[in-house]
């Protein structure tokens, strides 16, 4: 990624759809973006953060706790009159669920975007959820782009119509938009910040229940409007039909996000309607289905289009996911929607020509010192359990140390350890990593001290969130802090450092706790052997800038 420079003259830039939304979000007249990295949508805050005007304006670009936290800065950000953007992946959504929800009973008063990114086919995710169905749930407008170029302007139409309709925007992409590059032509100079401004009225932003009620009222009394705004939107492209005598067109698409690309790469010539802004036009799908025979939906994630279709005009004629013309689960690809469409697959089977290298952890990696010296102990015990979290460290489950058994969501390894302690197992383990630990995993550390559940808790600090690329971790050097502050008793809190040089230590601790029934907590502290490779060729170059 390179770091922008403002020019007087119109650019065009090479961009990942990532950084397309981030450098529209700039000369949208950004404020602040608030995110937690997660992959697909980390090179958006990252791009920000390391942008010339963006470092220029003081735009906020610090790393959050977790997606929650982001959410609830970027509507303190959009209460003063300030446009804000969130960002995360389709799971943090669900970490941010209640303000994301509540955002459409608040309203807003600077513009503020939720970016989404959806993973269909799970490449880094445990799940293949589709965020539409949120933006629905909580009756908020969403922006799905299908190109790189509408990823960027998407951006200041998404905070103009923020600030018009007074409601939050979600957008969402998926991984191959985020993660794909194209040619973008961005704006000659960023549009000034919002000033200032103090209209946020208390009556909409204070939920007690008689305001509830009254701003429920108004965002229900809206959804007309929007799905109006959505059939006249220029992101929605309808085909134009032609009267032929009543006769019907054969086939006709409604096609969504990548997937419009995607039928566009056919050649063919149909009738497509693209959808790129929600609610769902009704009007604009009724006036497809009645010129077409059938209708083939072409979108990527779950039958979120196919479904509502299906309601507005229940016919045996509409395909897609749900009647298998495309896969039910998984990546659209240019070859599934052009067999779908009558076209052979134009590369046929792909002979496996390379063995499968599943993901392990680096060498020189602490995590492996901690799993072995893990494994070493719990060999002496019958039917021990080690609850997992999300991170580099769940690789702890594949060969050679097969150390984990359980990884779920993010900081549930301390809370499923406490409840499988209270239905009776011993010992029981948490493995958690430094990020995680923070994101999730205090609250759950703080109902095993206040039950003295008898678990051994093992935050694995490698100083940052290795996962995503080498953020910062928002609890770096604090730690030990936040465990003595939640109560963990100080004779039961270790550091160490997992090198094989201190196996014996390592070992002698872990067992020492097993044996001790309450809470325990053990931190094994080393740098992430990539960041420490970075950090130590960065100074390299620095004392040699020096000499």
């Amino acid at each position: 990624m390179e770091e922008q420079t403002k020019n007087s003259a119109p650019r065009t830039l090479l961009l990942l759809g990532d950084e397309a939304i981030a450098q529209g979000a700039i000369d949208a007249g950004l404020s602040g973006v608030y995110a937690y990295p997660g992959t697909p949508s980390t090179e958006i805050t990252e791009y920000i953060q390391l942008n010339a005007t963006a470092r220029e304006r003081g735009i906020h670009s610090r790393w959050s706790t977790n997606e929650k936290t982001a959410m609830e800065a970027a509507l303190g950000m959009s209460f003063m009159g300030k446009r804000a953007l969130v960002c995360m992946k389709h799971v943090g959504l669900n970490v941010c669920a209640d303000p994301f929800v509540n955002s459409a009973m608040t309203g807003v008063n600077g513009g503020l975007v939720v970016l989404v990114a959806d993973d269909p086919s799970m490449h880094s995710s445990q799940d293949e959820q589709d965020s539409r169905f949120y933006g629905k749930f909580a009756m908020l407008p969403t922006f799905e782009p299908s190109n790189q170029q509408e990823a960027y302007d998407m951006m200041a139409s998404a905070f103009e119509y923020s600030e018009e309709r007074c409601l939050p925007v979600l957008m969402r992409v998926t991984t191959r938009m985020a993660h794909s590059r194209a040619v973008v032509k961005v704006a000659a100079a960023p549009r000034p910040e919002n000033i200032l401004n103090f209209e946020a009225q208390a009556a909409n932003w204070v939920l007690l229940p008689a305001n509830a009620r009254r701003r429920n009222d108004k965002v229900t009394a809206q959804q007309a409007q929007l799905e109006e705004d959505a059939a006249n939107s220029p992101y929605n492209k309808a085909p134009q039909l032609s009267a032929q005598g009543g006769k019907k067109e054969p086939l006709g698409i409604i096609a969504s996000g990548i997937g419009y690309n995607y039928v566009k790469e056919t050649g063919l010539d149909l009738p497509i309607l693209k959808i790129s802004q929600y609610p769902l036009p009704k009007k604009l799908v009724r006036e497809l289905l009645d010129a077409c025979e059938k209708v083939l939906i072409v979108e990527e994630g779950q039958p979120f289009i196919e479904e509502q279709v299906r309601g507005v005009y229940e016919s045996r004629n509409i395909l897609g996911r749900l009647t298998g013309e495309l896969p039910r689960t998984g990546e659209l690809t240019p070859d599934c929607v052009g067999e779908a469409l009558g076209i052979p697959a134009r590369l046929g089977a792909i002979p496996q020509l390379v063995a499968a290298r599943p993901p392990q952890l680096c060498q020189g990696c602490g995590h492996r010192d901690v799993y072995s010296a893990l494994n070493e102990v719990l060999k002496e015990y019958d039917n021990p359990r080690v609850f997992g979290d999300i991170g580099c460290y769940t690789l702890g489950f594949l060969p050679p140390y097969r150390a984990i058994h359980s990884c779920v969501d993010m900081g549930a390894s301390i809370t499923m350890a406490k409840g499988a302690s209270d239905a009776g197992l011993w010992p029981a383990v948490a493995i958690i990593g430094d990020s995680t630990f923070t994101h999730s995993g205090m609250t759950g550390l703080l109902d095993a001290v206040n039950e003295n559940a008898d678990i051994t808790v093992i935050i694995s600090d490698n100083l940052t969130t290795a996962m995503t690329g080498g953020q910062d971790s928002a609890g770096t050097n604090k730690f030990e802090a936040i465990c003595r502050g939640l109560g963990v008793a100080e004779e039961h809190l270790h550091v160490v450092v997992p090198l094989p040089k201190n196996m014996p230590e390592i070992t002698a601790i872990i067992r020492e706790e097993l044996n001790y029934h309450g809470v325990s907590v053990i931190i094994p502290r080393r740098e992430c052997i990539q960041t420490f490779k970075r950090h130590s060729k960065a100074k390299k170059e620095q004392e040699k800038k020096e000499q």
